[in-house]
């Protein structure tokens, strides 16, 4: 018998095998290892398919996310908020750039930053004195895409820059557009693991502003100018996705786009129909749609959770806690100003949550095992 895979990426390889084994033999024939026609050609569906003006790919998630920051002058004195539940890599680099993180509760249903939290920490920011608020960050934590009626008015009223990180939503909808489509800028990340992933590590970059594309370009080339990579103009770094990887890409955004999204929303359909009514569900908002990057259960409390868990790995059944720690709890952290903000909801959710088998190609049989697996635990 198989081992059961967390995300099935050899499931997923089968699939379009005869696709990526021919544009990986177009790159090797080439020779052109960066740059070159793959990247130019994922650069132009990755626009088209989010419908923004331009797309600059990158090597990884952060580095995007580093751009990002980079873009909106994040300095010394500066706030970004950003939600209190989420990978480091949404935070990190305020520190980074001498700023100040100031985290923001989620909301206790989709996880995502809390309007009502955000608005709350910029008021308390602006109230002290001490900080210029910058930018915000808003996370689309699990593939679920934050509100951004409500979060783009805020940023709107207060002149914050505001950042999509849809490292764990691409082809997730909000309203009818695609994730990648909201803020100044956004970014979304291709590590393997991600709805759409490469076969190393990616990320992308994406805006309408023509200069801020110039400025992306830029600063992923060592900050070179208009006469190329040894006109340097300004301080950048050295982040360019590979055509190996440009070349696996474009297949699966096709699938991605064609077949697997559906197949996601039948896989947590029917995860949903198994744990109604003995678990806390995921929620996704009326008029938008999740890429399901994770689904994750909340057990009643962290015993139960914790309980669940010992019992799926002696089962053979793999299973995550994304995450498991808070941001204002971590180490780095430790410093940064609260403001009096409790954090309830994202304590709650890190100590309840743990996270299933969750891709476009997990088999109903296979998922059955899983969800008795899960009822037998508990």
């Amino acid at each position: 018998m198989k081992n059961m895979q967390f995300i099935d990426l050899k499931a997923q390889y089968r699939a379009l095998k005869d696709e990526i084994d021919a544009n990986i033999r177009g790159v090797l024939d080439s020779a052109q290892f960066i740059g070159g026609p793959y990247v130019k050609e994922l650069e132009a569906q990755l626009a088209a398919f989010t419908d923004r003006k331009h797309c600059i790919t990158c090597a990884n998630g952060t580095d995007a996310l580093q751009i990002a920051y980079m873009v909106a002058g994040v300095g010394a004195g500066d706030a970004v908020f950003c939600p209190d539940m989420t990978f480091i890599s949404s935070t990190e680099p305020a520190k980074m750039f001498g700023a100040t993180a100031v985290f923001c509760d989620i909301t206790p249903d989709t996880y995502c930053l809390s309007p009502a939290g955000l608005e709350r920490q910029i008021q308390a920011v602006l109230t002290e004195g001490k900080l210029t608020p910058k930018a915000a960050v808003a996370v689309d934590i699990l593939g679920n895409p934050c509100d951004y009626d409500a979060i783009g008015a805020i940023c709107e009223k207060y002149g914050l820059f505001l950042i999509e990180d849809a490292a764990q939503s691409f082809g997730a909808s909000y309203h009818g557009k695609k994730a990648c489509a909201f803020g100044h800028i956004a970014t979304t990340s291709f590590f393997p693991a991600k709805p759409l992933g490469c076969y190393g590590d990616g990320g992308a970059i994406f805006t309408d502003d023509d200069a801020v594309d110039q400025l992306c370009r830029s600063l992923c080339v060592h900050g070179k100018g208009p006469g190329g990579k040894y006109d340097n103009v300004r301080v950048g770094m050295n982040s360019r996705l590979d055509a190996m990887q440009a070349a696996v890409l474009l297949p699966k955004l096709r699938a991605l786009g064609t077949y697997e999204m559906d197949a996601r929303q039948m896989v947590a359909h029917r995860y949903n129909e198994a744990f109604a009514g003995r678990f806390v569900t995921p929620f996704v908002a009326e008029g938008c749609v999740s890429a399901w990057a994770q689904y994750a259960l909340l057990a009643k409390d962290t015993a139960q959770r914790d309980a669940i868990v010992a019992y799926l790995k002696e089962a053979g059944i793999p299973n995550m806690i994304y995450y498991p720690t808070p941001q204002h709890a971590l180490p780095v952290f430790r410093d940064e100003p609260h403001y009096g903000e409790t954090f309830h909801n994202a304590d709650d959710y890190c100590a309840r949550t743990f996270s299933l088998p969750m891709h476009p190609y997990l088999e109903e049989a296979e998922q059955r095992k899983v969800i008795d697996a899960v009822l037998e635990g508990l």
